[in-house]
């Protein structure tokens, strides 16, 4: 069974509700209020199944909206899922404010498709009904609801005349409606809260994307609870999973009612992030204001209402009937994705003035404004692929992981990965680790590793190469992209890499001759000295280098294990060390225990020199203490 979601729209007392009464055989007004005033205040749902020519099933889910100026923001709330729209208007009175408000809302929205709906046909004569059709003709022209390719009909709620023409045209659209992609990820705005007695929190709403099904888990945004899906609802019947294009009830486990509320969003969990700052492209009315730098706005998104800082880029204003490329920056945090449709309404007094559409929900803080302007084009405009390379390209060094790119797109893995390899066969981004980087980035990247390992070696010409962290925080890359770009030097032999030290090929040490002659005479001053070594700053105080190439020359020799240090003022000559062990493996042969007064008579040093040597021989597992001698291993 195909489902649909019709929505009305028109001017209050047009007879909207008492339509979809007519139609369905459901009060739409739930209210107390609404039925003792005899207006629609808030959203109301009806359902109604119809069979197309075809013989297919329809369900249709219709969101009844109030018309009353002060309630746009409900029907704003009701609108923004909907697949087709009925427009009302009332035949003694024709098009009124709200008329030319709400078509102007759903035109903002990108309603597909629509019906112009004269209701009250039974109170006016022939005559005057062609009137009202002549200006309704003239009032649509050129939109969506023009009369070249929308019907048009009359009806009356109180007589049954043309009802069934109407549901007759409503299949015949319904039919044509495309199916929704379930494949994306799962979002429900909420545009009901209420308590079911037995079952416990319940929400309500039209499902924009992908699919739910009951005992999954979802996160409420903005603010980041978990909940379980307890039961599901479609259009009043009970069902396992509802998908992208159904007006649905969810009977939620693990919130509590009074943390949940109309605009907030239901989501698939750990997937997506709230922001506060959204990239959009704004179209404003022909008969507003012009739109001023830094003005602040109503933002309609979904069922969700917020302030608004409109920050225009490049310009100082945007006229009536224009386009700009801008950023809204919202009061309070929202869950949107490319291609959501917003509203936009004066700050004071409260009209609409015109209508976004999102192309990023996760600008960068600093980008040139070129650049910037290239990639809003790109997003708006590019095809998914090229969307996703202009993300990954402005991301410069840091490239873009394909979680970030989920976030940001709003389309699950599955569907970015085959573009990710379609850029990788095309050599247009390179893999590193999670992430991928443009080639552009990489290349340049590389230069820079190059040109930093360069500047090191001249600055340093005591020591032989770099450590990993201190390159990549120097040139603050991420560690994939720096092993990355790494990978690729080493196998063209452009660099070498021991341990975690990385240096050009062929660079390393490059001594003067007074240094070298410096590095011999240190090693020849603890070679000589056995086990009872002297103090290094004796010896550095006789060579003929300044202290700071001293000090790079021990390095030196400590990183190419000649020397091996074990106390702050205790270092050894490896060779030295290595005479120690064969001592000791010989003393085995008398016993396999020793104490450290033994020790220090076998190897003649003092106590300062015995415990230091002792704790390096546990350390290289030569010996093992046990309480106050060692064991021989």
């Amino acid at each position: 069974m195909k489902h649909v979601i019709i929505g009305t729209a028109g001017h209050i007392d047009h007879g909207k509700t008492a339509l979809v009464k007519a139609l369905t055989g459901i009060d739409a007004d739930r209210l107390e209020e609404e039925k003792r005033r005899g207006i629609t205040i808030d959203l109301g749902f009806a359902h109604l199944e119809l069979a197309a020519t075809s013989g297919e099933k329809l369900r249709l889910g219709f969101i009844d909206v109030p018309g009353h100026e002060r309630f746009v923001r409900n029907m704003l709330a009701g609108v923004g899922g909907i697949d087709l729209v009925l427009l009302v208007i009332a035949a003694d009175e024709s098009i009124k404010p709200q008329t030319r408000e709400h078509f102007e809302i759903c035109r903002l929205l990108s309603v597909p498709r629509g019906i112009t709906v004269i209701t009250k046909s039974d109170l006016v004569d022939e005559e005057t009904l062609s009137v009202v059709r002549m200006e309704i003709e003239e009032f649509v022209r050129g939109s969506f609801l023009d009369v070249e390719r929308s019907p048009m009909v009359a009806v009356s709620a109180r007589t049954g005349a043309g009802l069934d023409d109407l549901k007759r045209e409503i299949a015949r659209l319904a039919v044509d409606v495309p199916a929704r992609d379930v494949e994306v990820i799962f979002r429900l705005p909420i545009d009901r809260v209420f308590v079911m007695k037995g079952f416990g929190s319940v929400i309500t709403g039209t499902l924009i994307a992908g699919k739910i099904r009951k005992e999954e888990e979802v996160e409420i945004f903005p603010s980041r609870q978990r909940g379980r899906i307890r039961g599901v609802q479609v259009h009043g019947a009970a069902s396992d999973i509802a998908s992208a294009g159904q007006r649905t009830a969810l009977n939620l486990a693990g919130v509590q009612t009074e943390e949940l509320a109309r605009g907030m969003t239901l989501a698939a969990p750990g997937v997506f992030e709230p922001t506060q700052r959204i990239a959009v492209q704004l179209s404003l009315l022909q008969d507003c204001k012009p739109l001023k730098n830094r003005a602040r706005v109503h933002l309609h998104a979904f069922t969700s209402e917020t302030i608004a800082e409109v920050a225009l880029y490049g310009a100082t204003e945007v006229r009536p009937g224009a386009t700009a490329f801008a950023q809204l920056r919202t009061a309070e945090p929202l869950l949107l994705l490319p291609g959501d449709r917003l509203i936009l309404r004066q700050f004071s007094p409260v009209v609409t003035i015109g209508g976004a559409v999102v192309i990023d929900s996760f600008p960068l803080a600093r980008q040139k404004k070129d650049a910037l302007l290239a990639s809003l084009d790109v997003f708006a405009n590019g095809s998914r692929q090229e969307v996703l390379l202009a993300r990954v390209a402005r991301r410069g060094h840091d490239g873009l992981t394909l979680a970030a790119a989920v976030r940001e797109m709003g389309v699950k893995e599955s569907v970015l990965k085959p573009l990710v390899a379609s850029l990788l066969q095309q050599k247009q981004v390179i893999q590193a680790a999670d992430r991928v980087i443009s080639a552009e980035a990489f290349v340049k990247t590389r230069q820079s590793v190059i040109a930093a390992l360069d500047t090191f070696h001249k600055a340093n010409p005591l020591v032989a190469g770099i450590s990993k962290e201190e390159l990549r925080e120097k040139l603050r890359l991420s560690q994939p992209v720096l092993e990355a770009v790494l990978a690729q030097l080493v196998a063209e032999k452009k660099t070498e890499i021991t341990g975690e030290q990385v240096r050009l090929a062929g660079r390393g040490v490059e001594l003067k001759d007074d240094e070298a002659k410096a590095k011999a005479q240190i090693e020849k001053a603890f070679a000589n000295a056995g086990l009872k070594v002297p103090l290094m700053k004796e010896v550095l105080a006789t060579l003929p280098v300044d202290s700071a190439r001293a000090h790079k020359l021990v390095t030196l020799l400590l990183r190419d294990r000649v020397l091996v240090k074990l106390a702050d003022d205790l270092v050894f000559h490896q060779s030295a060390l290595q005479g120690l062990r064969q001592t000791v493996a010989q003393y085995k042969a008398t016993s396999d225990k020793i104490d450290v007064g033994k020790f220090k008579d076998l190897i003649g040093v003092t106590r300062k020199y015995a415990i230091p040597l002792l704790e390096y021989l546990d350390q290289q597992r030569v010996t093992r203490r046990v309480g106050d001698e060692r064991m021989i291993l």
